[in-house]
């Protein structure tokens, strides 16, 4: 028997969706099998489950996703990325997810291996994640999130290339983006304001990462290049000697979101690393509380 989500059914509820990441280890499995278990009662409109860097953790992203929507009932949305491997062999895993009743897929060009200076393409396989898009589109089985960047991607060639690279993945057929994490909501605020300006009239779901270790945090940013305020660090330094860190997470996150939510933003994609606490906190300063009953199901 396995747990289930009942959907309480809120036209004026607020969306919100979580990601995951594929465990390495039995004790892994027990964290995620954990924060899937406290999410859940939120009633996600969806959680995703990611790939590590050069397609290291294809099959154990394929395992969680199964788990995760056979055991709780969960709209799962599987990452599948371009790195080392070709066109047939990306598609035969899009095929595999459909046959397990997968329905979304968050369609990236991939973070190339560990010790690579940058991301190549197979010689038999997608260019880039706006190819990917269109054979997924023509595939008909899904629908199709594809990564949006607020502050410069580290491959980009100058500030017009994101959202180029956006407005070519919606034509290629995405359904809806999702960005990566941000500090300040003036940031995703600026960034929609220039996507629309291109043309761009997909949905985009803001990215939101509650700050459990600031320093993990910061590494985290340095190698995404993902310019970090001077306020912050401050704000988190004084935090952390006073013991206060947490409290000064979720305060942040959750006042971050209800200032996008004033500007029309009614969707947010939570970063949990695994980690339920702090976004469980946030959606309930948010107004958020479980929607969802857990039922046992076959």
């Amino acid at each position: 028997m396995s747990a289930a989500v009942q959907r309480d059914e809120d036209p004026e509820r607020r969306g919100i969706s979580f990601e995951f990441f594929p465990p390495r280890t039995m004790e892994a499995s027990f964290r995620l099998s954990e924060a899937v278990r406290l999410l859940a009662p939120l009633a996600p409109d969806f959680v995703s489950v990611t790939y590590g860097a050069g397609g290291t953790t294809r099959q154990l992203t394929h395992e969680a996703v199964e788990a995760i929507s056979r055991h709780y009932g969960l709209n799962v949305a599987a990452h599948l990325t371009c790195v080392d491997a070709t066109r047939e062999e990306t598609l035969a895993i899009a095929r595999a997810y459909a046959e397990a009743g997968v329905r979304e897929i968050v369609a990236l060009r991939g973070d190339p291996p560990k010790g690579a200076a940058g991301f190549t393409p197979h010689p038999e396989g997608f260019a880039d994640s706006a190819e990917l898009v269109a054979a997924l589109k023509e595939a008909g089985q899904f629908h199709i999130r594809v990564g949006a960047y607020p502050d410069p991607h580290p491959d980009a060639r100058d500030e017009h290339s994101d959202i180029n690279w956006l407005k070519r993945k919606f034509e290629a057929g995405a359904d809806s983006a999702i960005t990566q994490f941000f500090f300040e909501p003036e940031t995703f605020l600026r960034f929609r304001d220039r996507c629309a300006a291109a043309g761009i009239s997909g949905p985009i779901i803001p990215g939101i990462l509650p700050i459990e270790n600031w320093s993990g945090v910061k590494r985290f940013a340095a190698r995404c290049q993902t310019p970090v305020p001077g306020w912050l660090d401050e704000a988190f330094e004084q935090a952390e000697r006073e013991g206060q860190a947490e409290r000064l997470a979720v305060s942040l996150c959750a006042e971050m979101c209800s200032k996008l939510r004033t500007e029309g933003v009614d969707a947010f994609h939570f970063y949990t690393l695994n980690k339920p606490d702090l976004t469980r906190q946030v959606c309930a300063a948010l107004g958020i509380q479980p929607r969802a009953a857990l039922s046992e199901v076959a």
